[in-house]
């Protein structure tokens, strides 16, 4: 168990702040330099890690409106980040739906070198993208998410197949030690690999494990395998189910009932005022017609709310059935349950963050009114921390770092200086 709790607080390297705009270039988002200054601002403020999303399609319709969607690889960009970077965690994003295991455990494994033991690597099951690597549709979630336990289990058997100790002068007894090179002769239900893996431990340990995902099978996953989840919890409600649930699978998996930290993205409109905030936010989601968010919901739910008025109340009868095929189960766990439990009306539902968003937590406010939730959240047991997602404007993540970051190492909830130089030093792993 963790001796002290304390936040964990991660950058997400995405400018979400662009959403809803089209009058930006976008260049300069394929820019290393433009990462790195990121980077460099969140080890200013001694953040635990930056964050890569990733996705392996692009949306061309929605680029008018979401440049984000388009992204340079980002395990390619971490590695340029971690030359110009010292202590900050590198947290990397790789689909086990798409690639090779041996593959991504050589990238990641170079990383962790390229870094000093700063690499952690974002499992995804992805749920999009079927259309760029094969004819066939997209797996079921409990496919994906098998054939990701497996793929999981195939590359941390590779990062331990080639040990630190076994390189040239590093253990003169290896035979007596257990510490050689060796095969791990793997051959399950979707992999076949021999190994061992090509580049050898790095002595900080192995990288941290995130997963991002809180369907039912996620949260096995996750709850067996996991350090951190990267999870959608719009309200505290859900964030304090999640975490109490992740913690009783942990322990049904052996594990510590803190092992998993739950981490939600908090996308924030930081400002001076709360007006100004406000307005950040409305104009951020302004390009979102009514048609849009009906096909949001349709998309989620396979709920049609064409022609219902705003006031009618949206309850569990007019749910279809929760086995039909779902884009993000996720997504539409999280809907149909705020629709079983407090029947929003139309206009509420399609105003909700699931809907016009990402299922993020939402905060639009001064400093100080975004202290206070987060500090809430945090000692009601919602979250162990945040993935920071500025809205609105580069100023909101200028004020995240210099000033709210600061205000909550003022009340002991975050470091002042770093205590150690690996991502897993900074997470408290053992």
């Amino acid at each position: 168990m963790r001796e002290t709790r304390q936040l964990c607080i991660g950058l997400s390297l995405s400018a979400t702040w662009r959403k809803g705009k089209s009058e930006e270039s976008a260049e300069k988002q394929f820019s290393s330099d433009f990462y790195v200054e990121l980077a460099r601002m969140a080890e200013k403020a001694r953040l635990d890690f930056v964050f890569k999303p990733d996705a392996l399609y692009l949306h061309a319709e929605g680029e008018e409106y979401s440049p984000r969607f388009a992204s340079l690889d980002p395990t390619v960009m971490l590695a340029s980040i971690a030359r110009e970077t010292e202590r900050i965690g590198l947290v990397t994003t790789a689909s086990t739906t798409f690639n090779p295991p041996f593959v991504v455990a050589r990238q990641i494994q170079s990383l962790h070198w390229l870094s000093n033991g700063r690499a952690a690597w974002n499992i995804v099951t992805s749920i999009d993208g079927s259309e760029n690597f094969t004819d066939s549709p997209m797996p079921s979630s409990e496919e994906r998410y098998a054939k990701a336990a497996e793929f999981t289990d195939i590359v941390r058997k590779l990062w331990d197949s080639y040990p630190y100790e076994a390189l040239a002068g590093r253990a003169p007894d290896q035979a007596a030690s257990g510490k050689r090179v060796a095969s791990i002769r793997h051959n399950g239900e979707y992999f076949s690999v021999q190994g061992p893996l090509n580049v050898p431990a790095h002595p900080a340990g192995t990288p941290p494990l995130f997963q991002a995902g809180a369907s039912d099978s996620g949260r096995s996953f996750a709850a067996s395998v996991a350090d951190a989840i990267f999870a959608s919890t719009p309200d505290m409600a859900s964030g304090i189910e999640l975490r109490r649930d992740l913690q009783n699978r942990a322990q049904a998996h052996g594990r510590s009932p803190d092992a998993v930290r739950v981490l939600p993205g908090l996308y924030f409109f930081l400002a001076d005022t709360r007006s100004e905030a406000q307005m950040m936010y409305r104009e951020a989601h302004a390009h979102l017609s009514m048609e849009r968010r009906l096909a949001s919901v349709r998309s989620i739910l396979g709920l049609d709310l064409e022609g219902l008025p705003p006031d009618r109340r949206v309850t569990a009868d007019l749910l279809p059935d929760p086995a039909r095929p779902v884009r993000s189960r996720t997504h539409a766990d999280l809907l149909r349950r705020l629709i079983e439990e407090r029947q929003p009306t139309v206009e509420e539902l399609l105003s909700r963050p699931e809907v016009i968003g990402s299922a993020h937590w939402v905060a639009a406010g001064t400093v100080e009114d975004v202290l206070q939730e987060i500090v809430a959240r945090f000692e009601a047991g919602a979250m162990d921390g945040v993935i920071a997602l500025p809205g609105g404007s580069i100023r909101s993540l200028e004020l995240f770092l210099d000033e709210l970051v600061p205000r909550l190492a003022d009340r002991g909830l975050f470091r002042r200086e770093y205590a150690g130089t690996t991502l897993r030093e900074h997470l408290g792993i053992k």
